[in-house]
C-alpha cells in the first residue's frame, strides 16, 4: 500500500519520451497536446517534509516553448491516477468544510421550492434512464446523463436487447410498486414495502441460481472482492506539478458535489417537513470526504438514488445510515459470495421504483396554477438536468431565481393608499376599492428597500404618481394637491443613492409648491437619513410615526391655512 509499494517511471525516461514526442509532433505539425514530463510522486510524509524545507524537486523540462497542461492517463498510469484522485478528494473535502466554517450556508437559500421540485423530477428521470442498461441487459452504455445521449445509446444497440432481462425487470418493478401502494393504503403494514427490496434481491438471486439465467442474457453481479478499503493517507501527493492540479480538480468537483448533495438534502427535507442547516451540511460533507480520502475513497456526496431507497423504505433518522454502514461492512467481510448470483436487473428495478415516487407532477401543476414564474423555474431545472446535466439544471434554475430577485429589487411596487371607512387604517386602493383617498393629500407606499438599483425607477414612479394625481384632480374639479406622504414602513434599508433620490423628490415637490412628509421610517433608515442631514433639510416635524398621524397633520394644516400654490406647477421644473 502507498507510494512506497509502487515503482514509478524514472524522470529521465519520461523526459526523453516527452522530448521525442514533442519533436515528432513538431515535425508532423500535429495539433495534439504534449504530455508533460513529471517527477515521481513522493509519499505523504516525505513530500510534506520536502515542501516545508523548500526542497527543489527535479523536473524534466519540455523542449516546447509553450507550456502544456498536466495529463495523467488512467490507462497508462493507473496507480498515479488513483493517488491523484485521493488527493483531489482531500482538497475537495477541505474546501467544502471551509465553506461551512465560514458560515456560507446561506447559499442553500437560493434553492427555492420550485427549483427543488424541478431538480428532483429531473434527477429522478436521469437515474431512471441510467437503469435502462440493467433492464435491457446491455453490456456497453454511455457515461453521459442527458436524455439524447442515453436514448442514442439505447436505440443504437437494439440488437443487444435481452428480453429475458427486460421481462424479469418489469416483473420485479411491478412487485415493488404494488407493495408500495399496499403499504400506503394500509399504513400498519408499512413493513411490507420496507422489506420488498430485500425480498426482491433474495428471490432474484434464487431464481438465477436455480434456472442458470445468467447464461440466457440476465447479467449478475458476479465475483466481489472481500475486505475493506485500505488506508490511503500515505498515497496523498503533495508535490509539484501534481499539487496545483489536485487542488483545482478538488475545488471544482467539490463545488459540484456540494451543490448536488445540498439539493438532495433540501429535496427530502421538503418531503419530511424538517429544516437543514446549510453550514452543518457543508461541514459534514467536507469531513466525510477528508476522512474518505484517507481510506481509499474518491469524492462522494449525498447520493440521490440511495436516499430515495431509504426514503421509500421508511427510514426516519441518521441511525439508518449507521445500520446501513454496519451491514455493508459485514457484507464486504463475510457475505460477498452470497451476492454472486444477484441479477443487476433487480437492483435497477429497486432504483426505478424509488425514483418514480420523486416525480411530483401535482406539485408542478400547483406551481402553474399559482405562479407562472415559479413554474418556469421548475421546468428550467427539470429541462436542464434531463437534457444537459445536474450542474447546468441547478445553475439555470438558480440563475432564473436570482434574476427574479433582481427584478423585484429593481422594480419595486408603489401603491396609492386610501383610508378604510370608519377606521384609521390606510390600505392599497386597488386591493380595497372602498378605501377613500384624502382630498389634497397623496399617500404613496414604497414596498421595498431603496438601493441604487431602484432609486431612479422610484424617482420616476413617484413623479408619475404626482402627475397622474394632479391631472385627476384637475379633471374632477376637486381641491388641488398640497401634500405628498411616503409610507416608508416596508423600506427596510436605504443606501446613498436612495437618499439622493429622496432629496431630488423633495426638490421636485418644493418646486411644485407641494410639501413632502415621511411616515413610519425604520430605525436603520432614520439613522442614515439623519447622518445625511436629510431630516434637517426636510424638517423633523414632517416625520411621522404612522400614516394616520401624517394625514391628520396635513388635514389640520389644510383647514388652518392654504399654502401658496404656483399657477403653473410645471413651469419651474421645466426651467430647471
Amino acid at each position: 500500500m502507498g507510494n512506497a509499494d509502487y515503482v514509478y517511471p524514472s524522470t529521465s525516461d519520461e523526459a526523453e519520451a516527452a522530448a521525442a514526442e514533442c519533436n515528432n509532433n513538431d515535425n508532423n505539425n500535429s495539433s495534439h497536446s504534449h504530455k508533460v514530463a513529471i517527477p515521481p510522486p513522493q509519499p505523504f510524509v516525505k513530500s510534506l517534509k520536502y515542501n516545508l524545507k523548500g526542497h527543489q524537486l527535479r523536473q524534466a523540462r519540455q523542449p516546447s516553448p509553450h507550456p502544456r497542461p498536466l495529463q495523467v492517463s488512467a490507462a497508462e498510469n493507473p496507480q498515479l491516477y488513483l493517488h491523484l484522485a485521493f488527493t483531489a478528494t482531500f482538497f475537495a473535502g477541505l474546501f467544502q468544510a471551509a465553506l461551512g466554517l465560514f458560515r456560507l450556508g446561506f447559499i442553500v437559500d437560493f434553492l427555492s421550492h420550485a427549483t427543488i421540485v424541478g431538480f428532483m423530477a429531473g434527477a429522478a428521470t436521469v437515474v431512471i434512464l441510467q437503469q435502462l442498461k440493467g433492464i435491457l441487459g446491455l453490456d456497453h452504455f454511455t457515461h453521459a446523463t442527458d436524455l439524447v445521449s442515453v436514448m442514442r445509446s439505447v436505440f443504437s444497440q437494439t440488437h443487444q436487447w435481452r428480453w429475458e432481462s427486460a421481462l424479469l425487470g418489469f416483473c420485479f418493478l411491478f412487485f415493488l410498486l404494488v407493495t408500495r401502494q399496499f403499504s400506503k393504503k394500509r399504513p400498519k403494514f408499512f413493513w411490507v414495502s420496507a422489506l420488498a427490496p430485500l425480498t426482491s434481491v433474495i428471490l432474484g438471486s434464487l431464481l438465477v441460481y436455480f434456472t442458470h439465467a445468467e447464461k440466457h442474457g440476465v447479467q449478475v453481479i458476479g465475483q466481489l472482492k472481500k475486505g475493506l478499503n485500505p488506508l490511503s493517507f500515505g498515497d496523498l501527493v503533495f508535490v509539484s506539478p501534481y499539487l496545483s492540479t489536485a487542488i483545482k480538480t478538488g475545488i471544482v468537483t467539490g463545488v459540484i458535489a456540494l451543490a448536488e448533495g445540498i439539493a438532495v438534502g433540501r429535496s427530502f427535507a421538503m418531503f419530511k417537513n424538517y429544516h437543514i442547516d446549510g453550514n452543518k451540511e457543508m461541514i459534514a460533507i467536507g469531513t466525510m470526504n477528508v476522512v474518505g480520502s484517507l481510506t481509499s475513497c474518491y469524492l462522494t456526496t449525498g447520493p440521490f438514488s440511495r436516499s430515495a431507497v431509504n426514503f421509500n423504505a421508511g427510514c426516519k433518522t441518521a441511525v439508518s445510515n449507521i445500520v446501513m454502514a454496519l451491514a455493508v461492512m459485514l457484507t464486504l467481510l463475510f457475505l460477498t459470495p452470497l451476492f454472486h448470483y444477484t441479477p443487476l436487473v433487480v437492483l435497477s428495478s429497486i432504483i426505478i421504483s424509488a425514483m418514480l415516487g420523486l416525480i411530483d407532477v401535482e406539485a408542478a401543476l400547483h406551481l402553474w396554477s399559482i405562479d407562472k414564474f415559479d413554474f418556469l423555474v421548475c421546468i428550467s431545472a427539470y429541462a436542464g438536468v434531463v437534457f444537459a446535466s445536474v450542474e447546468i439544471g441547478l445553475v439555470l434554475a438558480v440563475g432564473i431565481s436570482v434574476l427574479r430577485v433582481l427584478l423585484f429589487v429593481a422594480r419595486p411596487k408603489t401603491f396609492i393608499l386610501g383610508n378604510v371607512s370608519n377606521s384609521g387604517i390606510y390600505r392599497n386602493v386597488e386591493q380595497y376599492p372602498n378605501a377613500a383617498t384624502v382630498p389634497g393629500v397623496l399617500v404613496l407606499e414604497i414596498d421595498a428597500p431603496i438601493y441604487f438599483a431602484n432609486s431612479s425607477y422610484l424617482r420616476e414612479r413617484i413623479g408619475r404618481w404626482i402627475d397622474d394625481e394632479e391631472e385627476r384632480l384637475k379633471i374632477s374639479g376637486e381641491a388641488s394637491l398640497q401634500y405628498v406622504i411616503l409610507d416608508m414602513g416596508a423600506v427596510g434599508n436605504i443606501d446613498t443613492s436612495g437618499i439622493s433620490m429622496l432629496e431630488e423628490v423633495k426638490k421636485v415637490t418644493d418646486r411644485r409648491g407641494l410639501k413632502l412628509a415621511l411616515a413610519n421610517p425604520g430605525a436603520e433608515v432614520t439613522k442614515k437619513l439623519n447622518k445625511a442631514k436629510f431630516i434637517d433639510n426636510l424638517g423633523p416635524e414632517w416625520i411621522f410615526l404612522t400614516v394616520g398621524e401624517a394625514v391628520g397633520a396635513c388635514n389640520y394644516m389644510l383647514h388652518s391655512y392654504k399654502p401658496a400654490v404656483n399657477d403653473d406647477p410645471h413651469k419651474d421644473e421645466s426651467a430647471v
